[in-house]
């Protein structure tokens, strides 16, 4: 690693230590990330080969969920929690494609986030960035910029996409999280999560995941958790779910399993069938 690299790191961005967003960041083809987090991702496919698909199947749900809450629910408001790295296709502008008008709030704790995320507001509007701890609700809830920024008589969007499984607390702790979040939003609002999945069973899938979470416990990430479909089901505390798709029941499916673009020509592989999430309405 050059000291060119340490010169032009943002202040408070360790690039000798492996970044959730970068890494996320790498995976989706970006530019905005260190040798440690091109190793560490490297790393992650060792332990599964198809690593890099969690991260595009998620970037497309996102998508797709963008277009769901901008057309047919009518969303005008969005706030990202933990939004990561501005790689292509960030909320804002795939909501502003639809409404012209929707404001958005961004907010993480990653340092590089931040660097990018400031200069969103240089050129959007409608577009604010908050650095605070997504964990900690009242960081953000609390916070002027998202109170000022967001009518919170109005439905809002909340997003938590991937980010869940890297709370280090205790197990039960981000369902704790979401009520708080959950709570605060306004009745029509909506709720979209994405979550890595334990099959908890004795299945190939299992033993996958297994090993891709010692992979990340063994890291420079420090760990993440993957949780049951019933788990990642009570982080919506009982908001009803927005069907799958057109045949599909309301609930938790596969990523690319929730309104996909097109037909499924081709079985899922083990990273698609190992990361689920589903959107969810407060009423």
């Amino acid at each position: 690693m050059s000291s060119q690299v340490d010169l032009n790191s943002p202040p408070g961005v360790d690039p000798t230590r492996a970044s959730v967003a970068r890494v996320y960041d790498y995976l989706l083809g970006g530019k905005d990330n260190y040798e440690i987090d091109r190793t560490t991702a490297d790393q992650l496919a060792h332990s599964m080969p198809e690593v890099r698909d969690l991260a595009l199947e998620n970037r497309a749900f996102l998508i797709r969920a963008c277009r769901f809450l901008a057309t047919s629910a009518d969303i005008d408001q969005y706030l990202d929690c933990g939004s990561g790295l501005p790689t292509a296709e960030n909320v804002h502008q795939v909501v502003h494609r639809i409404r012209r008008e929707a404001k958005v709030v961004y907010s993480d704790h990653d340092p590089l986030v931040t660097a990018h995320g400031r200069a969103l507001l240089d050129d959007l509007n409608q577009v604010r960035y908050v650095e605070g701890d997504i964990f900690n609700p009242d960081s953000i809830l609390e916070n002027q910029v998202v109170q000022a920024h967001l009518d919170w008589k109005q439905p809002i969007a909340l997003f938590f996409v991937a980010t869940l499984h890297h709370h280090k607390g205790e197990r039960h702790e981000p369902a704790e999280v979401m009520r708080r979040y959950i709570d605060a939003l306004p009745s029509g609002s909506y709720v979209v999560i994405s979550h890595i999945l334990d099959p908890a069973d004795a299945s190939e899938d299992a033993t996958a995941m297994a090993e891709l979470m010692d992979a990340v416990r063994n890291g420079s990430l420090a760990g993440a958790t993957a949780r049951t479909y019933a788990e990642i089901g009570e982080l919506f505390h009982g908001l009803e779910f927005v069907p799958s798709g057109p045949t599909g029941e309301p609930g938790l499916v596969p990523l690319v399993s929730w309104w996909p673009d097109g037909p499924r020509l081709k079985p899922l592989n083990v990273a698609q069938r190992l990361f689920v999430g589903g959107i969810a309405r407060k009423p």
